[in-house]
């Protein structure tokens, strides 16, 4: 690899074995599609950046080969550029969804840190890999008040209450706390979030797992969940980074996301504190290191530059 350094150690990407979750609404696409190492035909989400307790990845090759990333974000704050924070700050998701997932909202960092433990908040985007024709998400609700809203959700009245959008293929979408949203069947996505793994259901379908209905979260959906619905404003200020050929799809005060497309040669400048890098489509060479559709990494804060090959896509992520 070619690239600036000052010492190797700090600059290798870091490479991640991920930690897949299995869910009542997932599938085999992780296998059959990204070529990961499945633990069942209902495997729902691959947590491929991940420092969080409920999946904590391990880092895959390298000097720190073996090591969790929440006892690096703790040992050695250096690599990430000595960023602020008591953990890790994203998380990086891939979901296939073969069936609906249920209605559900997140919580900001204020109402999660007094109702949860302490925990983040969840405010998080996605990046649609692939869906079915004339695909929809459910995206914000319909109500105009609080009441109204409450009496739709007493009463039932899903198909009032719900917001629904069209999506295809390579579309991003930003989620903010108190914001209904589901992903439906036929969906695979990428998803960018805060460090947190608090969601609360708010309808399930009626669906049963080992014979009982799953648990609703109905008082605290409730009390989360914005009125009226409000769309995003995509960036609150654009932040740009030395790699031109990046496309910045979201800015927010938790993250920034950018695309990438890489057709033939390029450059790749780390000129952030840490960069999270997954490879989305194709395959070609970071440096001399091949990496391929399904890899995710984390480039540190010395990493400098490095010439990035092939025919693929990839979605960067930092603070």
């Amino acid at each position: 690899m070619t690239m600036k350094k000052t010492n190797i150690t700090e600059c290798e990407p870091l490479f991640l074995e991920p930690v897949f979750k299995q869910m009542i609404w997932g599938g085999d696409r992780l296998r059959t599609e990204f070529g990961y190492d499945i633990p069942g035909d209902d495997t729902g989400e691959c947590w491929a950046i991940s420092a969080h307790p409920n999946g904590d990845c391990v880092i895959a090759e390298g000097e720190f080969k073996g090591q969790y990333l929440s006892k690096l974000w703790e040992g050695r704050r250096d690599i990430f550029g000595d960023a602020k924070g008591e953990v890790f700050p994203l998380l990086i998701k891939v979901i296939d969804a073969r069936d609906d997932l249920s209605i559900q909202v997140h919580p900001d960092d204020e109402y999660a840190k007094k109702y949860e433990n302490g925990s983040l908040g969840k405010t998080e985007c996605w990046y649609v890999l692939d869906c079915n024709e004339n695909a929809e998400l459910i995206i914000g609700h319909n109500a105009s008040t609080k009441e109204e809203m409450c009496s739709m959700i007493d009463e039932g009245r899903w198909n009032e209450l719900l917001r629904k959008i069209p999506v295809k293929k390579g579309d991003f979408i930003q989620i903010n706390p108190g914001t209904i949203h589901a992903i439906t069947s036929g969906m695979m996505i990428l998803e960018t979030q805060q460090n947190s793994d608090i969601t609360y259901r708010l309808y399930d379908y009626d669906r049963l797992s080992n014979g009982k209905r799953r648990e609703l979260h109905l008082d605290k959906s409730k009390a989360v969940i914005k009125v009226p619905f409000e769309e995003v404003n995509k960036s609150e200020s654009p932040i740009k980074t030395d790699n031109e050929w990046f496309d910045e799809l979201i800015h927010c005060k938790y993250y920034t996301v950018w695309k990438g497309v890489v057709k033939g040669k390029e450059t790749v400048k780390q000129d952030r504190l840490f960069m999270l890098v997954s490879v989305i489509e194709g395959e070609g060479m970071l440096g001399e290191r091949a990496i391929k559709r399904g890899d995710h990494f984390i480039l540190p804060r010395q990493f400098g530059e490095c010439e990035i090959s092939g025919d693929m896509a990839i979605i960067c992520s930092s603070v």
